[in-house]
């Protein structure tokens, strides 16, 4: 095949093979009885395998260089192997990247549409409760995280479906970021029946489902979250669960405050040129 067939089935220019070339990357093509060059399939592989290595990352000389020694031992090189690994690993973070993104961006719209200014009384801080089964773990953890993040504009609460001893865990978790949650008490849903409430965030699907109707007019918000508590295995791995949690509220109530605070007319004033110069 000539060069403009070999560039097409590689999908790319005849001026890109003939950089490949100039820069010894592709070996020294064959020339055909009338000077032109020729190339056959063994090429093609080649080319086609270079442009491949390229897209994931490698230099043309190291894509040149594994190229050659892919065609030389075949497919299994443990270069080749090792590359495609890395790459499948930084597929699946980036996919995993991606997935937490779109569930922040749901989140975040969700909120959006569940703040009603109407629904908040500006003179009193903004009631939230948040609510999982145990009230142990994940809504203990909502309930410290808003207080600590939100601080006199908020009044945060929790309770649980089936409420059970705060766990120890979270408690270390929280003490790790200076807050004090040591004297914490696990609380039932019915407590909160008659209190107002304009925000409730159930943090399990169960618990959605299970959560009684309140009183009052309040805003629902649905944050699922696995229950670290469930989480087995050595001290550390169960820790490392209850700090990802810890992380995981944090960047959900991020937006969260300041949507609120908005919606209440809480948010401090934008400090401005002074006038005066």
């Amino acid at each position: 095949m000539n060069i403009s067939a070999l560039a097409r089935r590689a999908g790319i220019s005849p001026s890109g093979v003939r950089w490949y070339e100039s820069a010894g990357i592709l070996p020294a093509p064959v020339r055909a009885g009338n000077g032109y060059r020729s190339y056959d399939e063994r090429d093609l592989s080649r080319l086609t395998l270079i442009i491949s290595l390229r897209r994931l990352g490698m230099s043309p000389v190291e894509a040149g260089r594994l190229a050659t020694q892919c065609l030389e031992s075949g497919p299994t090189h443990p270069l080749l192997v090792a590359t495609l690994e890395q790459q499948r690993r930084k597929i699946a973070e980036q996919r995993a990247d991606l997935e937490l993104l779109e569930h922040q961006l749901v989140d975040l719209e969700r909120t959006i549409e569940a703040v009603d200014p109407r629904g908040t009384d500006r003179r009193d801080p903004i009631a939230v409760l948040f609510v999982c089964n145990g009230n142990s773990a994940r809504s203990q953890l909502g309930e410290a995280l808003l207080g600590h993040f939100g601080g006199p504009d908020f009044a945060a609460m929790s309770a649980g479906t089936r409420p059970k001893r705060v766990h120890e865990l979270a408690v270390r978790v929280l003490a790790e970021i200076n807050v004090d949650w040591r004297n914490a008490k696990a609380k039932h849903i019915g407590e909160f029946l008659d209190r107002r409430i304009d925000y409730v965030i159930t943090l399990s699907n169960s618990a959605r489902e299970e959560c009684p109707t309140l009183s009052g007019r309040h805003n629902a918000l649905h944050w699922h979250l696995d229950d670290p508590s469930e989480v087995g295995g050595p001290q550390e791995t169960r820790l490392q669960a209850f700090r990802a949690t810890r992380t995981e509220l944090t960047v959900r109530l991020r937006p969260f405050i300041e949507i609120a605070r908005r919606a209440a007319g809480r948010l401090p004033a934008i400090a401005g040129p002074d006038p005066a110069r």
